[in-house]
């Protein structure tokens, strides 16, 4: 059976993509020590908790260096501190580039070997937020920038032997966009659908870009 970690992957998009790919994947369950891995976990029929702070380097390298194989990265773990530009903090910048940005970049170095050996695929749940600012979300876009460019990058430096895939959702109805103004938000279920697409493409072709987002209405 063939192995995805997914960060994020206790609730939300997380969630709703390892219920997805845990059809015919092992699923390695990311979430903090306090983010619910456990029921997730047995939900799953062949998954293991990879519980981690994704503020602590030290903990991201010593956690990802116990597996030995892996097909699917799939980087979905995502902070967002909302708010006017002058009232966000620095510690709040800072869990916003750990979590958004140095959390997939020290997982990826960690994980490359595995990757490559199976000729595997990386997945970045990036955001609309990628590609254009949106007031009161400063620090998110700025992360979600630096992601894209580390995605686009990744691509060129692995083409041949590790696909890498850059998915930018719109507003999805998670956590993350709770209590907002209620404008049309998709299921968290359409994203996964864009990752499966991307996962049933390969080993011969990769999926570089997909961009989803709510129907009109």
């Amino acid at each position: 059976m063939k192995k995805a970690l997914i960060t994020g992957a206790s609730r939300g998009i997380g969630r709703a993509i390892a219920e997805d790919l845990g059809r015919d994947h092992h699923i390695y369950v990311g979430a903090s020590r306090k983010g619910g891995a456990a029921e997730a976990v047995d939900k799953l029929p062949s998954a293991e908790p990879f519980e981690v702070d994704l503020t602590d380097s030290g903990a991201i390298v010593q956690a990802a260096r116990e597996i030995e194989e892996l097909d699917v990265l799939v980087l979905a773990a995502g902070v967002l501190h909302k708010g006017p530009f002058e009232e966000l903090s620095d510690e709040q910048w800072r869990e916003s580039l750990e979590v958004n940005v140095m959390a997939p970049v020290t997982l990826t170095r960690e994980l490359l070997p595995a990757l490559r050996r199976s000729s595997g695929l990386i997945i970045t749940i990036n955001s609309g937020a990628g590609f254009h600012g949106v007031a009161e979300n400063t620090a998110y876009c700025a992360s979600k920038f630096a992601l894209r460019g580390f995605t686009e990058s990744l691509q060129l430096e692995e083409a041949g032997r590790v696909r890498v895939t850059s998915i930018h959702p719109g507003r999805t109805d998670t956590d993350m966009l709770s209590g907002d103004d209620g404008r049309p938000k998709m299921a968290p279920e359409e994203v996964s659908k864009a990752v499966r697409l991307a996962v049933d493409a390969g080993p011969d072709a990769v999926v570089e870009f997909l961009r989803v987002r709510p129907a009109l209405t």
